[in-house]
């Protein structure tokens, strides 16, 4: 399918490696220039080098921490304008909710939460402009079905989607659709932290934590950096139009719900 998107303009954030980097070749591939960023510069300028090198698109990295104003500054400058703004930024650590401190929350909403929006105030307006523009929010499943020992990210990526809700509503008309994408369980360097953690608390390998976990998804085995990708840049396509203020769940099927 031609997703009707070649020569637009993408900022992909925290995109050298796992979802964001999914996200980024799957839009590479159809045809879109892309900025990207994450925070090594030796790893997100090789990145940028192999996704040009394959797909013959322009690609800018950007070495910046996107959670901070100063590395927010620094991609919105190599940016100028975009027509598609993925948003993504790694979870804060697990724990137990007796032991978070008011600080740790804010860390946690400033990453979460805050980044996200702050990017959407500063690109969105131009598409809005321009008639025509697409977000999708990376976010997680546990917005719809809270992980325990994840409560700092199930509190801030809640926080974005109920702000996305309201906000998508308002940019609609002007072309302009926002979305989120909710992931479960992919096969990312955060699965194998988490796994590691599980193996660790209950004295198994990482191997057999990694079984138990997919024995609760009905697929059997974790998503991919491209699946993931291919669904983020149909989200970014002409014929998502339509769809406006979705979190669209990539699980495998392991929310067990009617709707």
């Amino acid at each position: 399918m031609d997703l009707g998107i070649k020569g637009k303009r993408a900022l992909v954030c925290a995109a050298s490696k796992g979802l964001g980097r999914g996200c980024a070749e799957a839009l590479a591939e159809a045809g879109v220039n892309l900025v990207i960023n994450a925070r090594t510069e030796a790893e997100i300028t090789r990145t940028a080098r192999e996704i040009a090198e394959r797909h013959g698109v322009e690609v800018t990295p950007v070495a910046a921490d996107i959670t901070t104003e100063e590395g927010r500054a620094r991609v919105l400058a190599a940016v100028g304008h975009a027509d598609i703004l993925v948003t993504n930024a790694g979870g804060p650590p697990p724990g137990d909710w007796q032991d978070w401190t008011r600080d740790d929350f804010i860390r946690a909403i400033d990453a979460n939460m805050l980044s996200a929006i702050a990017l959407m105030q500063a690109l969105v307006p131009g598409m809005m402009d321009r008639g025509w523009g697409r977000v999708v929010n990376i976010t997680s499943a546990s917005v719809r079905s809270p992980i325990s020992v994840l409560g700092l990210s199930n509190t801030a990526r809640t926080g974005l989607t109920g702000f996305v809700a309201g906000m998508s509503r308002q940019v609609a008309g002007k072309g302009v659709c926002v979305n989120n994408l909710l992931p479960g369980i992919h096969a990312t360097d955060r699965a194998d932290s988490l796994d590691g953690g599980v193996a660790s608390a209950q004295g198994i390998t990482v191997d057999q934590a990694r079984a138990q976990r997919q024995a609760t998804i009905p697929t059997g085995t974790y998503g991919t950096a491209a699946d993931f990708g291919a669904t983020c840049a149909f989200l970014c396509s002409q014929q998502a139009r339509f769809i406006v203020g979705q979190n669209v769940l990539l699980d495998g099927g392991a929310l067990n719900v009617t709707v």
